[in-house]
């Protein structure tokens, strides 16, 4: 019967484990289905446990799958750390120089994965694509999607390096055929349309050239080093600009000025770099200049994790700065979600003058899914809005009050437009004017841009029960363990309503407001300790929450989300 296959492969870092996992991904996604896969990862450059999961399936995945029906462990390490999440019909596929332990029942394969690097191959270096031949040939991967991969990943290095490499997964594969035939899991490609496997971060820097950026500056960090090094390759292609600057001030700034400049400009870092930033995030702010700020969280504080995912720079997003700095903040849900939620990051840079900060994190800046081409002819281009020639001749006021607060921006050769972008407090004309009545007026400007920004559409998903006792409030990348949950529940008789944001500030309160106000108990599940969207929940919406919080540096599963419900379903039973 068909189903989904969870492959999980785990090793040293620096043994191919995964770019393994990523040849198999795309193989399987050749193989018509759709894919998920996320990797975790040491903080080193070389050693430290690393470990890739992909799930896949005949049908759109929400999640990267919890237990696994396949290990592939590369060392006994491997074995030690990750045997635990095998099913009990699971396979352990492991390399045969490795003493492994009993497993309880578990079927296992030994496969010479060195010996045949070394001896038949004569690379040793070839034991991860030895690898990646046998277990596409345990969960019948097509071969010739395998090799398809293994030419395009080492194409550019030469055919006899792609001979060496394709002689490995020749190898790999056929002692699978030869020693164990046994079938774990069939193809079914049932899949229509065109879809693509692309990452997290390449979505990003996907949805902002599309978006019309062309000027881009980061300083590499990890999660968010991928964006600078994808958008270096791609964007001068499209006539943008790319700089590599001295650190994350210098990022923000030269972007600021690109965008004073005209030019739509997007920069990218995590915490770390988030906090070196938020100095100039107050002056984009108090100068009403559009910028888009992408932050791929990572455990913290400090250095923390730089490797491993985390929810906890929202505070930091929507408050970090001093004094009253508007901006605004989105995060999405998932792959297909990073292309167009940075593209509304550019549409509301643009039309609100104000910085704009997307929210990733690890789990989802370097996860892949197979996603449908983005459709580009759904995308609004909004460009700033301009002086009129007679407000240019008239004396013209950059920071002239409207309704909207928006103010016509000039660009610098515009006749009769020049005007200073004053950090200090000024008035219309962008003099510097610190008297209470300007200041007053003018911080009212500034954020009445974010109550109409608020009444944005399209940042909302509702989910589950169209009325239910228990409701699921989310954000981020928590979105696909808790559709599942919520599924789960439902099946198990138990109706869950659920809800979620990619605006977290300022909250779309026309659409939240009456879903917290529906349910008698609010779930907020997040990857942060102290539930920080529950507190600006609570004190928004003066309500109860029940929070959900986890800091191992990993994602979500369904099961822990749905434990939870199931415990606040029973408490209310109690009652």
């Amino acid at each position: 019967m068909t189903r989904d296959i969870v492959v999980r492969i785990a090793g040293e870092g620096g043994e191919g484990v995964i770019s393994t996992g990523e040849l198999l991904t795309k193989a399987m996604a050749r193989a018509s289905l759709h894919v998920f896969a996320f990797q975790s990862y040491p903080a080193e450059i070389k050693g430290g446990p690393a470990m890739f999961q992909v799930r896949a399936a005949p049908w759109q995945l929400l999640s990267h799958g919890e237990r696994a029906d396949v290990l592939v462990a590369f060392n006994r390490e491997a074995w030690d750390l990750h045997h635990d999440v095998l099913k009990p019909d699971g396979m352990l596929l492991h390399d045969a120089a490795d003493e492994v332990p009993g497993t309880n029942g578990l079927f296992r394969q030994a496969v010479p994965l060195t010996e045949i690097a070394s001896k038949q191959v004569g690379s040793k270096i070839s034991k991860n694509v030895v690898a990646l031949g046998a277990v596409g040939r345990l969960v019948r991967v097509p071969f010739d999607a395998l090799e398809s991969v293994v030419r395009d990943k080492w194409a550019r290095k030469g055919e006899d390096v792609v001979s060496k490499n394709l002689q490995a997964l020749a190898a790999g594969y056929r002692f699978m055929e030869e020693e164990a035939p046994t079938l774990v899991w069939a193809i079914d490609a049932r899949r229509g349309g065109r879809r693509i496997v692309i990452r997290g971060n390449q979505a990003i820097a996907l949805g902002a050239i599309a978006a019309g950026c062309r000027y881009y500056a980061g300083y590499p960090i990890t999660p968010a080093s991928d964006i600078l090094e994808w958008m270096a390759n791609v964007l001068p292609r499209f006539g943008g600009v790319v700089l590599q600057t001295e650190d994350e001030m210098a990022a923000l700034a030269s972007c600021i000025g690109a965008s004073y400049a005209g030019k739509k400009a997007m920069t990218a870092s995590s915490g770390p770099g988030i906090s070196l930033m938020t100095e100039f995030i107050g002056f984009a702010a108090m100068a009403e200049i559009p910028v888009v700020i992408v932050d791929a969280q990572r455990g913290g504080p400090s250095t923390g994790m730089p490797t491993k995912t985390e929810q906890s720079d929202l505070n930091l997003a929507v408050f970090g700065g001093h004094g009253d700095a508007p901006r605004i903040v989105l995060a999405p849900a998932n792959v297909e979600d990073c292309f167009s939620t940075t593209a509304r990051a550019f549409e509301l840079a643009e039309k609100y003058q104000t910085p704009v900060i997307v929210l990733t994190d690890q789990y989802l800046a370097q996860r892949a899914e197979s996603v449908p081409y983005p459709d580009l002819n759904s995308l609004e281009q909004v460009e700033r809005a301009l002086p009129s020639a007679e407000e240019l001749q008239n004396g013209y006021r950059r920071y002239r009050l409207t309704e909207s607060g928006v103010s016509p921006m000039a660009v610098p050769g515009m006749p009769d437009g020049l005007y200073v972008a004053e950090g200090l407090e000024h008035d219309e004309a962008g003099h510097p004017n610190l008297s209470p009545a300007n200041h007053a007026k003018m911080t009212h400007k500034r954020h009445r841009k974010l109550q109409l920004a608020a009444a944005e559409k399209g940042f909302v998903r509702r989910y589950g029960a169209p009325a239910a006792a228990i409701g699921v409030l989310g954000w981020g990348s928590t979105l696909g363990p808790i559709c599942e949950a919520v599924a789960e529940a439902e099946a198990a008789g138990v109706p869950v309503a659920a809800l979620h944001t990619n605006m977290v500030y300022p909250l779309p309160d026309a659409e939240v407001r009456p879903f917290v106000e529906s349910v008698q108990t609010l779930l907020v599940p997040e990857l942060n300790y102290t539930g920080q969207f529950a507190q600006i929940l609570r004190a928004r919406y003066r309500t109860p929450i029940e929070q959900l919080n986890k800091v191992e540096g990993l994602p979500f599963s369904s099961t822990e989300i749905l434990q939870k419900i199931l415990e606040l379903a029973d408490g209310q039973e109690c009652r």
